[in-house]
């Protein structure tokens, strides 16, 4: 790329930008105008000269040089702003009416409809589509390896109950044998695992899947979770302000609107645009993010009463709390 001009990114490509150094005709125009306004006037005085003294003949002289030169190059440069502010006002055009197309191409591939021929916007498609299937194979491999209790492992599969389960002698569910689901082994399993390293995520995962009303709200989550970032939108990139744990508390024990506002903390408005957009235009994300706010609003209330402060600060800053703090501003939970 040359000296004279620059270029910036954007999230289409470049936005190539001329250099204002270069001379244009403008100039050219503006120089010549004055040469030829200095040597008539500078001629005229030089060889017709005047009456006064030598101070006003002077000063008559240096205005008439000067002032009509000054002029011309006001002139000159009103005009070259008013052309590099027409340019600018054309690219500018051409980056938004890109952009919108980007945008229609995206939701028409994520609703099914024939797409544009962007083989950029396919391809961030086709490998957010491979990301998808790939943790969605993930997380059924970890429900599918969990630890099976040892009456489960021992019964036949005459003694299966509805639903799956295996079920004891007197018909109880296996799952009553689990231990009641920690405070701790929920808020690990609404963070989800940090990598493919961890462990201690991936136990508390399974522990969560095992209790039923925890599982519901990890599922709905993993649904949101999943169907946000097809938009681009990651929990991790989000910055929430943090809410006072009263705040939280108000909202467990029914509070809603203005009394409960401040935990609406996602500022980020491009994630609010695209939310809000995508909840509009889809039915099946505005399905899946009302049923996670319901299942997140009962799991809540069942946690804080027996939640230290310091676990429901934890629990808020979970990605599902961050995901629930931006579908309920999208929503209007907070309002």
């Amino acid at each position: 790329m040359s000296e004279k001009s620059e270029s910036r990114s954007t999230p289409l490509g470049l936005y190539d930008r001329r250099d204002g150094s270069q001379v244009s005709g403008i100039e050219i125009t503006a120089a010549a105008l004055s040469v030829v306004w200095l040597l008539l006037a500078g001629g005229y005085f030089l060889f017709a000269g005047g009456e006064g003294t030598d101070g006003i003949r002077f000063l008559l002289t240096l205005m008439t040089l000067f002032l009509p030169v000054a002029m011309i190059w006001v002139a000159a440069t009103a005009t070259r702003a008013t052309r590099v502010m027409r340019e600018e006002s054309a690219r500018l055009q051409s980056a938004i009416d890109a952009i919108r197309h980007a945008y229609v191409s995206q939701a028409q591939a994520a609703s099914g409809k024939p797409a544009g021929p962007d083989q950029t916007i396919s391809k961030k498609l086709d490998d957010i589509a491979a990301a998808q299937k790939k943790t969605e194979t993930a997380l059924a491999m970890f429900v599918s390896t969990r630890n099976t209790p040892p009456a489960v492992a021992a019964a036949g599969p005459g003694d299966r109950a509805a639903g799956g389960q295996a079920a004891l002698a007197l018909g109880t569910p296996a799952d009553t044998l689990d231990p009641p689901l920690s405070n701790a082994d929920l808020i690990r399993a609404l963070n989800f695992p940090e990598t493919a390293q961890d462990e201690a995520g991936f136990a508390a995962l399974r522990r969560a899947l095992r209790d039923r009303p925890s599982a519901q709200l990890v599922q709905a989550a993993q649904d949101v979770l999943t169907l946000l970032s097809q938009d681009g939108i990651y929990m991790d990139d989000l910055r929430p302000d943090a809410a006072r744990t009263d705040v939280w508390r108000r909202f467990a024990e029914g509070d809603r609107g203005r009394a409960i506002a401040p935990l609406g903390g996602i500022r980020d408005r491009s994630s609010l645009a695209l939310t809000a957009a995508r909840m509009k235009q889809d039915p099946i994300f505005r399905d899946a993010a009302h049923h996670f706010l319901r299942l997140f609003d009962r799991t809540f209330a069942r946690f804080a009463p027996l939640a230290s402060d310091a676990e429901v600060s934890e629990f808020a800053n979970t990605r599902t709390s961050r995901a629930f703090m931006l579908l309920g501003r999208v929503a209007g939970t907070f309002d």
